[in-house]
């Protein structure tokens, strides 16, 4: 069972939802980074924005997981679309996340010495995502991810539908679940949609990621809600 939750965001827009909703907040720093910690629907959370790309968001949760103890890590944010079925501020739910700018072999044969190059999105926070999203009677997308450190363009959009078959597009996800993976703590990332990909995905990114960031960060809540919600229960039958 998960008792306390780390939340990671890449920008400050994407963290800011989230802080309506903490109660009994502290503030500290570490590594350049500032760090919430605080009640969100019951759970202990520690949350932090941990800026773009991979080796800033693999830091920012490695430092959750030594100094703030967190044993479950959630990514909130904004994501680019890839399947042609997505519509701009669709909820995405990754079920499994994989770098596309990273040979292979690296990954399989070095360490974490994975079997394939996907990194598995945890089983309880995912169902507890699923649950969240019926009550909410909201549509979701649950799917593959892909990590890599360049907005993508048409050219690569075809290769990357090609090669991975993924949902969505973004610059961190991967690393974090590596990092959580590595460290043997559940993960799963939440991302709402931002822009498609076409040439002027860095300008709608900019106009679409506010609204996009409250998306997924309202499907975040109500995720920790079910999972309060599992731990009293459980608590009832013991």
């Amino acid at each position: 069972m998960i008792h306390k939750i780390g939340i990671l965001c890449a920008s400050e827009e994407e963290l800011n939802p989230f802080f309506s909703k903490i109660r009994n907040s502290t503030v500290s720093e570490k590594a350049l980074l500032t760090i919430h910690e605080g009640i969100i629907a019951g759970i202990p959370a520690v949350l932090l924005y941990c800026g773009v790309c991979k080796v800033n968001a693999a830091l920012a949760a490695q430092l959750l997981i030594d100094n703030y103890q967190v044993d479950g890590l959630i990514v909130s944010g904004t994501a680019g679309g890839l399947d042609e079925s997505l519509s701009v501020f669709d909820c995405i739910v990754g079920s499994e996340i994989a770098y596309h700018d990273v040979a292979e072999d690296i990954l399989t044969e070095y360490h974490p010495w994975l079997s394939s190059i996907w990194f598995q999105a945890d089983s309880f926070l995912l169902s507890c995502a699923q649950k969240a999203a019926y009550k909410r009677n909201q549509k979701i997308h649950i799917g593959r991810m892909i990590t890599g450190e360049s907005f993508i363009t048409d050219e690569m959009k075809d290769e990357l539908i090609e090669k991975y078959h993924p949902l969505s597009v973004d610059m961190e996800t991967a690393a974090i679940a590596h990092v959580c993976y590595a460290n043997h703590i559940p993960f799963l990332a939440v991302r709402a949609i931002t822009d498609t990909a076409d040439e002027n995905s860095p300008v709608h990114f900019e106009n679409n990621c506010s609204k996009a960031s409250e998306i997924a960060s309202e499907l975040v809540i109500a995720i920790l809600e079910e999972m309060t919600q599992t731990i009293k229960e459980s608590d009832s039958c013991d």
